[in-house]
């Protein structure tokens, strides 16, 4: 077992405290107005059949996800709200993307910096301070940037691979996320949640097989999601939102009038037949 050097004291300036700045009702209005953006730029949001998260409460989670897209970040409160309600989310930004969108804090985003060494020290005594918690849950992209869904394998921050040294009580649970064009002008928000892993069992690894062990279990979630995304049939999903449909605009304000002065109902879709 690679338990590694024990924890430096945290540094005065990352003592950053997002459970004392986060606020229930901020969260409920910013999920409200990112459901709406979701509605207005993505045709839906779905989980695969298979992939609805399966854990038993009473422990804290970790919720790890692959990093494809700025669309994460809508992706993140509203899986969150809608199937783990009522465990509080935090989530660790970049510290300069942090100080542009502030009020993240008031729904549980804390500030990392990015690179050094008083970053992961200020992210692992947050982390392991919000985990404490049983009902709480932290989500946290594994690679730390932005990288294509395709790419194998998928980087595991130094971050990620050291949590279970100070919150083994914790759950892990792989997510996997991809957003698919299919038959219509927008976007799919696809998702699915893997196989829980106990945190006492990566504990008990050393750090390059514990890497390995969570690389291995989030790239097989993205691949089973994958298969399910390249099969564009929406019957293999439970859709939690359903997004505007059609092309919007002059163009389907045009469509409708038309069907309606032929006695025809409107369907705003591109492929009528597609759910």
């Amino acid at each position: 077992m690679d338990g590694g050097a024990p924890l430096p004291k945290p540094v005065p300036a990352g003592s950053y405290d997002p459970v004392a700045f986060r606020s229930n009702a901020y969260f409920r209005f910013f999920c409200f107005m990112f459901a709406q953006r979701a509605a207005s730029g993505m045709r839906a949001m779905r989980i695969a059949s298979w992939g609805m998260p399966k854990v038993a409460p009473g422990t804290p989670l970790v919720i790890f996800a692959n990093h494809p897209s700025w669309w994460d970040g809508v992706m993140f409160p509203l899986l969150a709200k809608r199937l783990f309600h009522p465990r509080p989310i935090f989530v660790p930004m970049d510290a300069e993307a942090f100080a542009r969108y502030g009020f993240m804090k008031r729904f549980g985003a804390f500030p990392v910096e990015q690179g050094s060494a008083r970053g992961a020290v200020g992210f692992l005594h947050t982390a392991g301070a919000i985990l404490a918690k049983p009902s709480h849950m932290l989500w946290m992209n594994a690679p730390g940037r932005f990288v294509d869904p395709r790419v194998r394998p998928q980087p595991i921050s130094p971050g990620l691979v050291r949590l279970p040294e100070i919150a083994e009580a914790a759950t892990f649970v792989p997510l996997a996320l991809e957003y698919p064009f299919w038959a219509e002008p927008k976007a799919e928000l696809l998702g699915a949640f893997g196989d829980p892993i106990p945190g006492t069992v990566l504990r008990a690894m050393g750090r390059d097989d514990r890497a390995d062990a969570l690389g291995a279990a989030l790239h097989a979630t993205m691949d089973r999601l994958a298969e399910d995304a390249q099969s564009r049939d929406p019957a293999r999903f439970v859709t939690l939102q359903q997004g505007r449909q059609g092309m919007g605009g002059i163009y389907d304000v045009w469509r409708r009038t038309k069907a309606l002065l032929g006695g025809r109902g409107f369907d705003p879709r591109h492929d009528p037949g597609a759910r």
